[in-house]
């Protein structure tokens, strides 16, 4: 957990002044949700890099299980002291700005911004199942490492993503 956070710093003062502002913007906007997003960003960071060490920060297959994670991290932390409907929208505002603040080509971007939702789909099928407030983070990990048995390579803007998990090749 602790090189999670030295690397989230650094990036962090890596951020110009305009993309910094953008991010103070989301934090003061939701302040116990910003606290709630950077621990699930903390979470989802050293879980993959665990379980992928070499692919959880490039855009292998570990990067795809990284993103559907971090987003429906954040959404079931979230849940647990708002509504799901807030989370839910401060999920992908959190992860949709992490997609401005540090852009990719557009298929990485889409690639990303997909998996986001891939997570985010996954927390609210799970959810009519176990109340929000019991929702553990290894329920995620398994389910997302199931996932993972579909996940398909894209090569291409226009490749078809479909509802499984996405990542090209390492």
């Amino acid at each position: 957990m602790r090189n999670s956070f030295i690397i989230i710093s650094k990036a962090i003062r890596g951020l110009s002044v305009s993309k910094l502002f953008q991010l103070l913007q989301l934090f003061f906007t939701h302040p116990l949700f910003s606290f709630m997003g950077f621990w699930a960003t903390m979470k989802a960071f050293a879980i993959a890099q665990k379980k992928f060490p070499t692919t959880a920060s490039s855009n292998g297959i570990g990067n795809a299980f990284r993103h559907a994670l971090w987003s429906s991290l954040i959404l079931s932390y979230c849940a647990k002291i708002s509504s799901v409907e807030k989370a839910k929208k401060y999920s992908l505002d959190m992860t949709n700005l992490h997609e401005e603040l540090f852009p990719n080509s557009d298929l990485e971007k889409k690639m990303d911004l997909h998996n986001n939702q891939i997570g985010v789909n996954l927390f609210l099928q799970m959810l009519p199942g176990i109340h929000r407030q019991f929702f553990e983070t290894s329920f995620l990990v398994e389910e997302i490492s199931q996932k993972l048995n579909s996940a398909k390579i894209v090569e291409h803007l226009s490749d078809d993503f479909g509802v499984e998990l996405v990542y090209l090749e390492a």
